[in-house]
């Protein structure tokens, strides 16, 4: 299951467990009313405030956390590409008889990584594709470290083109890194347990009315 659609069905179980906390907060309010109708609702609205001030301000800064990672995402994908265009400019500095076979070589993995975050809806089929970028990575390393290393390379061409080759291969590891940047799993319990919570509390205020 992509984790799209895993999103999709925590919200709606956590949208019925809300109407279903409601629901059982009503029941106990009716209770309550009933046993105690001057004295129902003493002290609630104070509850009710902090519950929902300190929900309020968890969604905040969950939204915000995911704003500023969605930002730092799509920085890193125009890094990648100029990290990559940068790489494949640098070839020009090869043998010539060696670039042709390393540009291939590029071709195949800029393919490779659009199909990742494209094509790769589900852990399995994105870890296959970070499995061939790797692979990539190595024969892209040894044709190069191999072209470097022929009598009628130009002097200095390693200086220029071993540094764009590390920068390609080492924003790979921190996209990866990126994607995995999550809050922690603490955060979303406290947020589920904060909305069940307010939920309860506002069908027991709501008690008293005759319908839901």
């Amino acid at each position: 299951m992509s984790l799209v659609a895993l999103g999709s069905l925590g919200g709606v179980v956590l949208f019925v467990a809300m109407l279903l906390a409601m629901e059982a907060g009503r029941r106990l309010g009716l209770r309550s009313y009933e046993a105690d109708r001057e004295g129902f609702g003493t002290g609630l609205g104070a509850a009710e405030g902090a519950v929902f001030g300190l929900l309020g301000l968890l969604i905040a800064f969950t939204f915000s956390g995911a704003w500023s990672r969605f930002e730092a995402r799509r920085h890193l994908v125009t890094e990648e590409a100029n990290a990559i265009g940068t790489s494949w400019l640098r070839i020009d500095l090869l043998p010539t008889e060696a670039q042709p076979e390393v540009r291939a070589l590029y071709r195949r993995y800029a393919d490779v990584r659009i199909a990742t975050y494209e094509h790769g809806d589900g852990r399995k089929s994105t870890q296959r594709w970070l499995v061939e970028a790797a692979e990539l990575h190595s024969s892209i390393w040894k044709k190069t470290a191999a072209a470097l290393h022929r009598p009628e390379t130009l002097a200095g061409a390693s200086q220029s083109v071993v540094p764009a080759l590390n920068a390609m291969i080492d924003i790979t590891t921190t996209r990866v890194t990126a994607t995995e940047n999550h809050p922690p799993i603490e955060i979303y319990v406290l947020l589920v347990a904060h909305c069940l919570v307010a939920s309860l509390l506002f069908g027991y205020g709501a008690a008293p009315n005759r319908e839901r």
